[in-house]
This record gives C-alpha cells, sequence and structure tokens, in this order.
C-alpha cells in the first residue's frame, strides 16, 4: 500500500484536475510557472548529506572494544610503558582506517536516481511549445510525448496516440504498458494498471501523447522510492550484530574482572602502579585484537573468489550474510527471467485441431508451408529492427522484437523479406482496434497482413489457412482457436494472432477499411522465459534451507506460471497479491509470509513491506532485483543482491552485491562462499579466544594467589598479533567442508553455538594450565624473568600449534577430505620466524623483557605446547566415539 499522500489523479475527471491545478488545456504562463517554481522547488530529488570523516571516526572510536584499548594505551603512556602504547595505539588507528575507508563507500542511490531525471521537456507556457529544463518543470504544465522521450515528471494523460510506455523499472513488467487518456479507473487501480497516468523516468517505446504535469521531485513516483530510501536506515548485517554482541560482552567481562583485580589488590595492599599494569594486561588479554581485523580479511579474501565467479561485493559483511540467508526474495522479469520477450509457441490450423501449440524449435516439421507464412506475416506486419549499435538488441517495441527473433528461426531474415515485398501502405495499431495492417507487393499481387488480440480479429476473419490450402472457416475452427488461445493465456503466455487478404490495389486513404474477409493463419505464443539454470539454482537452495519466493510487479497468471516452471512455487504454497496485501495488517502478513512463495501485482511499498515482515518472523532476507522498483527492498535486506547487466544504477548502488552475469546461478555460489566465510570466521573465533581465556585465566589466578604477573601486556600483545593472527588468517581460508549446502543456516543470535562455548572454555582451561605450569618451572629453575619467558613460549607455541587441529571439531588433525590448507604451513613458519627474532635477537629480546633459556626448559615447553595438542585430539575422539 503506498504510505505517501497524493491525489488519485487516475481516478479524477480531466475537469476536476484542471481545477485542481488550477490551470487549462493552454498551459501555464511563464510568470504563473515561475512563481510555482518559487514556491514549490524544482522538479529534482532530494539529496541526503553524506556522513563526514569525523561522524565515521566517531563511530568506530565508539565501539566497546576499542574504548577498552584507547583506555589502555592512555594508562601505558601515563605509566610511561611507550612500547605498549604505542603497539595499542596503533591497533586502534589501523581498525580505525579500515573502518572508514569501507564506510566512505558511501551509497550513492539519490545521485543514480537524479540521473535518471529527463535533461529537457516540451511543455506548452501561454499556449506555446517550448523546450525548458525538466527541473522547471511545476505541477499545472502541459507537456509533449513523442517516441523515444523520458517521462519527465508524472503525468495524468489528456491525449494519446497508440502510446505504449516502458516501464519496467517502475512497475516490474517486461512489455511496454498500452496507455489511453479516456480510461475511467477506480481509486484502488495497482500502480501497473494505471493507464492514463505516464511517470516519472518511463521511456516512450510508442507513439505520442499530452498530459498534465500532476507530481514533480519527490512527489513523483520515483520520489517517493528516493524518500523510502533516504528514510530507510542503514542496518547492520548479522555478522556486525554477532561481533557487536562479543564486543560488548568482552567489554562487561573486562570491566568487572579490572574491578575485581583492584579490590583483590586492595586485599594485598599491593601497590597501585603494579595494579594499574596487571589491570592493562587483563583489559588486553581480554579484547582479541587480531579478531576484528582478521573476519575483515577473511571477508576481502571470499569477495576476491567472488569476484572472479562474477559476484561483485560492495560491502565487506555481505560476504557472510548471504551464507546466513534464510530465504532469498527475488524479483522475476530481468532476474528469474531474461527480460527479453520471446516466442515460445506457435499454431495454426493442425494445432488448433489437436488442441496443442508447437513449440517454435519444433515448428518447421509440421505443416511447413503454413509456418512459413506465418513467419512471412510476423516479418512484415512489424516495425521493430535490430540495433545495429548493439548485438542482439531491438530498436522498437519488445513484442515486434520476438517476432522478429521467431522468424530467423524459421530462416527468414526480415530485412531481406522488406526489401523483396516492399510495404506500400499501413494502418499502425491502435487500443481501439488492437490490431495493425500493413500492404505488401508480394510478387505480382498485393497483400495485407493484419497481426493483433485474436478475439477481435475472429470476427474479420472468413477463412483459414490449411496445409491443403485456403478453406471457408467454420464455427468448430473458431471454437478450436479460442479454447486453444485461452489455454495458451492460461500459461501466462501473451497471444497474438495473424492474418493475410489479397487486395486489388492499394488504399490511398489512411482509413481504408481492409480489415475484412481475411484469411486466419495462426497465432504465436510469446513470455519472459525464466532463465535455463535457475530451476537448478532453486533446488540447490532448497537443499541448503533456503526458501526462494518470487515477489513481482507482474500479473499473477503470469508470475504463477513462472514460478511453477523454475519449482519456486509448489503445492500448499500460497499467492499473495498487491490487493490482498493492502487488505492484510502487519500481523496478519506476517503470519501469512511464511507459506507466501509468490507475491504479485506488488507495488515499491508492498516489497518493502514484505521485506520487513520476512525479518520481523526471524528469516535472514536477501533480496535479489534490477529496477527502480525494487531498490527500497534491497537497501532494507539484510542483503540486496542487484543484476549487472540489465539493472539499473539506482539498483545497483542500493544493492550491497551485484551479479556480474546476472545469473541466479551466481547467488548459489555466493551462499556456498559465504557459508564458507561464516564457518571459518567461527574457526577463528574458536582460535583466538581460546588464547583470550588462557591469557585470562593464567593472569587472574595469579593476581588471586598474589603471584608475580607470569605475563606483560606487551607479551600478550606480541601472541594475540604475531603468533595468532597469521595462523588465524590462514584458518580464514581453509577449504569448504563438501557437506556444506547440505545443512540448513545458522539462524541463532550468535556466533557461539553450545559444542563451540565448551571447546573454547576447556582448550582455553588447558592451556592456562600449561602456561602456569610453564612460569613455576620457569621460576623454580631461574629466576622470575625464565619464568615470564617459558609462559609466554608456552602460551605462543600451543597457539601456533592448535591451528592445525582447529581446521575440524570431529576429525583427527591428520585427516582432513577437503585437502591441505598450505597456508597453515606458511603461518606457522612466518610465526616461528617472529617468534626467533623476539628470543634470540638481544635488543628485541630486552625491549620484551626476556631471557635465554638452558636446554632442559627449552624441551619443556615443547612438552607442555605439545599437549595442547592431545587435549584436543583426544576431546575429538571422544566426540566421535560418543556420536
Amino acid at each position: 500500500m503506498d504510505n505517501h499522500k497524493r491525489r488519485p489523479w487516475h481516478a479524477q475527471t480531466l475537469q476536476e484536475i484542471y481545477a485542481a491545478l488550477h490551470t487549462s488545456e493552454e498551459g501555464l504562463g511563464d510568470a504563473e510557472a515561475a512563481e510555482r517554481l518559487r514556491k514549490n522547488g524544482p522538479n529534482e530529488l532530494r539529496a541526503k548529506p553524506p556522513k563526514t570523516i569525523l561522524q565515521m571516526l566517531k563511530a568506530q572510536v565508539l565501539d566497546p572494544m576499542v574504548l577498552i584499548l584507547v583506555g589502555a594505551a592512555a594508562f601505558s603512556a601515563i605509566l610511561r610503558e611507550w612500547t605498549e602504547a604505542a603497539v595499542i595505539f596503533a591497533i586502534v588507528v589501523l581498525n580505525a582506517v579500515i573502518g572508514i575507508v569501507q564506510e566512505k563507500k558511501a551509497q550513492s542511490s539519490l545521485e543514480a536516481l537524479r540521473k535518471m531525471g529527463a535533461p529537457t521537456a516540451r511543455v506548452l507556457r501561454q499556449g506555446e511549445e517550448s523546450i525548458v529544463p525538466a527541473g522547471t518543470l511545476v505541477a499545472g504544465d502541459i507537456v509533449h510525448l513523442g517516441d523515444g522521450d523520458m517521462v519527465p515528471a508524472d503525468l495524468r494523460l489528456l491525449e494519446t496516440a497508440n502510446l505504449r510506455v516502458q516501464e519496467a523499472s517502475l512497475t516490474g513488467e517486461s512489455v511496454p504498458a498500452e496507455k489511453d487518456a479516456g480510461a475511467a479507473l477506480p481509486e484502488d487501480c495497482p500502480l501497473g494498471d494505471r493507464c492514463n497516468m505516464a511517470y516519472a523516468s518511463a521511456i516512450v517505446a510508442y507513439g505520442r501523447a499530452t498530459g498534465v504535469v500532476v507530481a514533480t521531485g519527490m512527489d513523483t513516483e520515483v520520489g517517493n522510492i528516493a524518500g523510502m530510501l533516504e528514510n530507510e536506515d542503514a542496518l547492520d548485517t548479522p555478522l556486525k550484530r554477532k561481533l557487536d554482541a562479543v564486543g560488548k560482552t568482552l567489554t562487561v567481562v573486562g570491566l568487572a574482572v579490572c574491578v575485581l583485580i583492584f579490590a583483590i589488590g586492595a586485599i594485598y595492599q599491593r601497590p597501585l602502579i603494579p595494579q594499574f599494569l596487571v589491570a592493562i594486561s587483563l583489559a588486553i588479554s581480554i579484547i582479541p585484537e587480531g579478531l576484528p581485523a582478521t573476519a575483515t580479511i577473511v571477508m576481502a579474501l571470499g569477495v576476491q573468489r567472488m569476484a572472479k565467479r562474477n559476484a561483485l561485493i560492495r560491502k565487506l559483511p555481505a560476504v557472510e550474510t548471504l551464507g546466513s540467508a534464510t530465504v532469498i526474495c527475488s524479483d522475476k522479469t530481468g532476474t528469474l527471467t531474461l527480460n527479453k520477450m520471446t516466442v515460445t509457441q506457435v499454431a495454426v490450423n493442425g494445432d488448433f485441431e489437436a488442441g496443442k501449440a508447437t513449440p517454435v524449435g519444433s515448428a518447421a516439421a509440421r505443416h511447413p508451408a503454413v509456418y512459413r507464412e506465418l513467419a512471412y506475416a510476423a516479418a512484415l506486419c512489424n516495425d521493430a529492427s535490430f540495433d545495429p549499435d548493439n548485438k542482439g538488441g531491438i530498436i522498437g517495441d519488445p513484442t515486434e522484437g520476438a517476432l522478429i527473433y521467431m522468424t530467423q528461426a524459421f530462416g527468414v531474415d526480415h530485412e531481406t523479406l522488406e526489401d523483396r515485398y516492399p510495404r506500400l501502405f499501413e494502418q499502425p495499431f491502435d487500443s481501439d482496434r488492437k490490431r495493425m495492417t500493413t500492404v505488401h507487393k508480394t510478387g505480382g499481387q498485393y497483400t495485407a497482413y493484419t497481426k493483433g488480440a485474436v478475439d477481435e480479429m475472429l470476427p474479420l476473419c472468413s477463412h483459414i489457412l490449411t496445409a491443403g490450402g485456403v478453406r471457408p472457416m467454420t464455427d468448430r475452427d473458431r471454437g478450436n482457436i479460442a479454447k486453444l488461445c485461452l489455454s495458451m493465456s492460461e500459461n501466462a503466455l501473451r497471444v497474438l494472432g495473424f492474418a493475410e487478404k489479397r487486395v486489388e490495389t492499394v488504399p490511398v486513404d489512411d482509413g481504408a477499411d481492409l480489415e475484412y474477409d481475411m484469411t486466419f493463419v495462426g497465432v504465436v505464443g510469446m513470455i519472459d522465459p525464466p532463465r535455463r539454470e535457475v530451476a537448478a539454482s532453486v533446488r540447490t537452495c532448497r537443499d541448503a534451507g533456503i526458501r526462494t519466493v518470487m515477489i513481482t510487479g507482474d500479473h499473477k497468471v503470469t508470475a504463477l506460471a513462472i514460478a511453477r516452471e523454475l519449482g519456486i512455487y509448489r503445492e500448499g504454497d500460497t499467492v499473495l497479491t498487491g490487493d490482498g496485501l493492502d487488505a492484510m495488517t502487519d500481523a496478519a502478513l506476517d503470519a501469512a509470509v511464511g507459506k507466501a512463495t509468490v507475491f504479485a501485482r506488488v507495488s515499491p511499498a508492498d516489497k518493502l513491506r514484505i521485506i520487513q515482515s520476512l525479518k520481523r518472523t526471524g528469516e535472514v532476507a536477501a533480496m535479489t532485483g534490477d529496477g527502480v522498483n525494487d531498490s527500497p527492498a534491497l537497501k532494507a535486506a539484510d542483503i540486496g543482491v542487484a543484476m549487472g547487466v540489465t539493472g539499473t544504477d539506482v539498483a545497483k548502488d542500493a544493492a550491497d552485491m551485484i551479479l556480474l552475469d546476472d545469473s541466479f546461478t551466481t547467488i548459489t555460489y555466493a551462499v556456498k562462499e559465504g557459508r564458507r566465510v561464516y564457518r571459518n570466521i567461527q574457526k577463528v573465533i574458536q582460535f583466538l579466544l581460546v588464547g583470550n581465556i588462557a591469557e585470562i585465566l593464567t593472569l587472574f589466578l595469579a593476581t588471586v594467589f598474589n603471584w608475580e604477573a607470569p605475563l606483560l601486556a606487551v607479551h600478550i600483545l606480541w601472541v594475540n598479533l604475531a603468533t595468532a593472527t597469521l595462523p588465524a588468517l590462514a584458518l580464514g581460508v581453509d577449504p569448504a567442508s563438501k557437506n556444506i549446502m547440505k545443512h540448513p543456516p545458522v539462524k541463532a543470535g550468535t556466533l557461539f553455538e553450545r559444542d563451540l562455548v565448551r571447546r573454547v572454555v576447556t582448550q582455553g582451561i588447558f592451556v592456562a594450565a600449561m602456561t602456569t605450569a610453564a612460569y613455576w618451572i620457569g621460576t623454580a629453575t631461574g629466576n622470575h624473568a625464565a619464568g615470564q619467558t617459558m609462559a609466554f613460549c608456552v602460551l605462543a607455541l600451543s597457539q601456533m600449534l592448535r591451528a592445525f587441529n582447529q581446521r575440524s571439531n570431529t576429525e583427527p588433525v591428520w585427516v582432513r577430505a577437503e585437502g591441505l590448507n598450505p597456508w597453515l604451513f606458511v603461518s606457522f613458519a612466518v610465526s616461528a620466524a617472529l617468534m626467533a627474532c623476539i628470543l634470540f635477537v638481544p635488543a628485541l629480546q630486552t625491549a620484551f623483557r626476556l631471557t635465554a633459556l638452558t636446554g632442559a626448559q627449552w624441551l619443556a615447553v615443547a612438552g607442555l605446547s605439545l599437549l595442547s595438542i592431545v587435549q584436543a585430539e583426544l576431546a575429538k575422539w571422544y566426540k566421535r566415539r560418543g556420536a
């Protein structure tokens, strides 16, 4: 239901419109137009001011995890711990830069909508026609339209002559809409059926018209869409919400632990500065510094892989979000279909008798002479032509373009045929006759070819063409033709009939009546056909627990036929129309949306409402589309997917992902890649948080028992960034599981599944125990510095080794069906080299407050580190045995 307030111009008489707009058929005077322009503003779309860099920086700095790091850096600087302060500050700056660069790719949907505005318009001012900038149009102006014109504002049509307007980007219909200025329409008439209106940004495909401007700028239908885009808040993706939840939880835990540390320190009467140093170390140990950057890089690598498969990601979190999608809402025209009218079936007399149309591909095998005559009629009674500047493109009406392609299937070249049989006379199509007739010189005689609506042509035909020649048409013939045409229409085919007639002379009068006593040749059925690969993609999505829903502005019959063919609609599903949605409350829609797989004849506001309903019912909604009418829903969805070839600039700029090949199949790959990214991020989180828990417990136990700190803040930072980040990145590019598209999407509100939490806690406790043991062994066999060095080495080395058994939570470290991950070995080697630098280079050793270890101490470090691998493998073995 349109939620913007405007008059129902389509339901008012011309006298009422003139009175409401204070205008007349002579148009406005220059002075009045200038006054209205001053009062109401230009015929342009309003731009929303972009966020400044300072606003972006503020949003980055106020993140809970970043605030803890900023506080830790400040306290470190106050306490003159310059190394820690510099490293922490560098992390904060790096994260802020990454975030701002991503956000700087600002949405430009409104700018694209503004570009769609017609630059000039032919307007009647003071009774004279003049060309003015489209931005200066005002309500009440009288505007003239012709072939190829872009409609400059919303118009109530006053006069039309064979007018057909391409409104696919607004209504989703493949065929240009026929317009009739004299039509009387009800107030509740859907947008796509308002044949006495022409809307801004639509293109005149054929004919001419005059109309009065009833809305400009933000008051137009396109302006309404722009308003919805402007008012729709930028929504967080599921991954961002989950990472934010992790950050808030860790922030609360960190603050609580710091308070507890100070309380325990007060009990032990420890000096304030050492307490601050321990608190900083604990705060840093709680924050997985590498997690945001690692998650970003993992998604960026996913973006690169997807780009190679024609899926262009505009926002990094979109990679993971699509993998979490539970519903894919797809526009029909141009997404599930080719957005190209195509003749799929033909029928001549033999077909009418059999009661079944013949596919174009096999038509030549039956009644070839009759089919050839049908192809001749389709080629000659036709104003379309191939576009020389666009291979495969058509100049003219898409319906007539489909007929040209059909004639090629019969081996007929329409240009050669036109040269052989030149056109001498024509009566153009009009909405009253619903027919078009042309006269051609065919050899030594003149032949008239007529095409149009079958129900209008049958009463004018007295004969029918058969394989045996021309014979009189019987009532049975008429019944067979009408029955087959009805069947074709019920299958969503647009049916056109063709007839011919021999004439003695070429008419001189344009109004000459040729359309009587004709010979009926046959009919063609055309449709915007579904893409061949889509049905398999829909099945794959269903196997993965993802429901595909069609949302279109097209008619119910057409939408349902396409949905059945693609497997989107199955028995038990429901179909809802725009009228039905208008009558529904939000609660009723929420109850119905779970079973509906086809939404037909819907408006842009309806699409947005459907997406919002799906999200209220707990679905992660993806929306695909290509038209202007899809853009609000694209922006509101958890992830918007636009078509790159046929998509409008508005749709592309409102989307999170663009399909460069316009293939729905690419979405299937994107879902798989998204799930791979999601699972790999889970591996990364598990890997990093085990180390964080080990650090927290080690320091906390030391504080509780009043020990010297086993680890310094700089040690924790090094482990979290140098020896954990590289293996984490390697886990982030782990190959996908072979069954990744055989299980339903993760719908939980957190990244932490129960088993993941259990593994993180148990492994974290074990690593903490090994780290603490290393500290005591070092202290007992050396001194405090040796204990800290051994604890640091065990924590770092166990982290590096554990990366190998994090690839699977069930399979042993030496078994992996998807193959090896060579990056794990590379990351281990690089991390080991970095550790060697700070352990054995004197200057770095001093900076990190480390000391040399004895051979026995190194053996203890190796043994304690390897035990963490053993513990994880024993846990896997126990789980496999239980299963």
